[in-house]
């Protein structure tokens, strides 16, 4: 993602963000005579926060940077060296740089549970290393931007626009993020604003955020704005004099309904008696029965001769509390969200899995068993297919198959890798494949879009997907399905590895 004006992407370098066990495994490796062993590691979740019927991808944009800044300097080393680990590990990492490959779906693109989101084959040890920093980035990254998404599509849309040929329904109230002050440090007030604004989000309050992605900010005024004047009549005339441009007064302080209101619409009209342009005016609302409160703001804002004026609520909004206004026919222009974007309700649960290794030149599953069946890991080097209806252009599901496996084109049988017995035929489809390369021979091969071109790409996306899927209660689960052969040989492979038990 292109960021401006001189900043990075990633507040530091992040070599050394790893836990201890990627180490110690790594000079066992060493000792074994394994450092060249190509390996493949995959990353999914298991489970969507919240019982939502999707995920949206995001983080690849860190990845990239931390990948790149990939190198043990001097003081990296030293820390090794201090700790005690052996001279022949800090040898090795001392020359040590990425020079596998990763792929990736890209970021804003929706995702689902037990899924390849992405892939790194490299030598072990440089595989091994990368765990626990490419799961915090995607991690965090992925709740934000899914939060903020499940928020995007909580509002109305029946504006009816195209994205890349595609007809595209948009929310009809903007969504505006607000909770960087909400959030768990810095960087991830950044990341909040960044993904938020990725997922749908027109803008944010965070003037770095904006800074970093060349934008301007958007906020309005505090309470303690009203507060340090000496009437709230003469506090939202000042604002008025000094924002005419964007005179939104936030009417909550004393009471709303009584002095908020009536002192806004006194506003208005001071600026329509001086000649100021009432073209960008409005009120928020921060409290209370936000429902019942703008509906009657917008009843006395009309009455007043004022239905321009913009409505804004805020207050600990998520999708569920939008959707209640919107039953309770609440009227508003725009939300202000702040928790529950930088500091969503559940959390991704990311893992990262080897599934392959190579060996006299061949690549040979790995499998990791359970006695809980959703941890039983999709073993294998695989690619991931999405199908899209032909006719409708709606997703249909995502397919797992093995490297070079010829896929049939017009009528597929697709199968629950957790349950065989769960099988659809599918035809008039159209396959994409869904990671695409982002480095090979550790070079960087993929160009990261701006986040413009990601917020689009994101909306075209997600249009993609059945209402079904996307509605907040109770989602239709979307197939996750490997074709029949991929299925028999993880099916095949399980009952081996449990055989091979049964000897011991």
């Amino acid at each position: 993602m292109k960021i401006y004006n001189g900043y990075k992407r990633l507040a530091r370098n992040y070599t050394l963000l790893a836990d201890e066990y990627e180490y110690t495994m790594s000079y066992g490796y060493l000792l074994n005579d394994k450092k060249e062993l190509e390996a493949v590691f995959d990353v999914f979740f298991r489970k969507v926060p919240n019982d939502g019927g999707y995920a949206v991808m995001a983080g690849l944009d860190k990845i990239i940077d931390y990948i790149e800044g990939l190198r043990y300097s001097e003081q990296d080393l030293d820390y090794f060296r201090r700790a005690g680990y052996p001279k022949k590990l800090v040898d090795f990492l001392k020359y040590s740089n990425f020079t596998g490959d990763i792929y990736a779906i890209p970021d804003g693109t929706p995702v689902f549970p037990n899924e390849p989101i992405l892939t790194v084959k490299a030598p072990i040890i440089q595989a091994q290393v990368l765990e626990t920093a490419i799961l915090c980035f995607l991690n965090g990254s992925m709740e934000h931007a899914t939060g903020a998404r499940r928020i995007i599509e909580s509002t109305p849309r029946d504006k009816e626009v195209f994205i890349d040929d595609l007809k595209v329904r948009e929310a009809n109230a903007s969504v505006m993020e607000f909770g960087a002050r909400r959030a768990d440090g810095p960087e991830a007030a950044i990341d909040a604003s960044i993904y938020g604004i990725m997922a749908g989000c027109v803008g944010t309050s965070n003037i770095i955020a904006a800074d970093m992605l060349n934008m301007k900010a958007l906020g309005t005024m505090a309470h303690s704005w009203v507060e340090i004047f000496d009437t709230e009549l003469d506090s939202f005339i000042a604002y008025a004099k000094a924002f005419p441009n964007n005179c939104i007064l936030l009417v909550d302080t004393y009471d709303t309904l009584r002095s908020g209101i009536p002192n806004a619409i006194k506003t208005f009209e001071y600026m329509k008696s001086n000649g100021i342009d009432t073209s960008h005016i409005g009120i928020r609302i921060d409290s209370g029965d936000l429902a019942y409160l703008s509906k009657e703001a917008r009843k006395m804002l009309n009455a007043a001769g004022f239905p321009q004026a913009k409505i804004c609520l805020s207050n600990g909004l998520d999708d569920k509390t939008i959707k209640s206004l919107i039953e309770q026919g609440a009227e508003f222009d725009s939300l202000g969200v702040g928790d529950n974007i930088s500091k969503p309700n559940g959390r991704m649960g990311c893992v990262y899995k080897a599934v392959a290794a190579k060996k006299d030149g061949e690549w040979i599953p790995k499998i990791k068993l359970s006695n809980d069946a959703i941890k039983i890991v999709n073993p294998d080097f695989k690619k991931l297919y999405r199908a899209y209806d032909k006719d409708t252009g709606y997703a249909i599901a995502d397919i797992m198959t093995r490297q070079g496996e010829k896929i049939n084109q017009d009528d597929l049988l697709i199968v629950s890798p957790k349950d065989a017995l769960k099988r659809k035929k599918i035809n008039n489809f159209e396959l994409v494949e869904l990671q695409k390369p982002i480095f090979i021979n550790g070079k960087l091969v993929y160009d990261d879009p701006d986040i413009k071109e990601k917020q689009a790409y994101c909306e075209s996306q997600m249009a993609t997907l059945y209402p079904e899927i996307k509605r907040i209660m109770n989602p239709h689960e979307y197939y996750v399905d490997g074709t029949e052969q991929y299925v028999n040989f993880k099916n095949e492979m399980i009952m081996n590895v449990k055989k091979l038990v049964r000897k011991i």
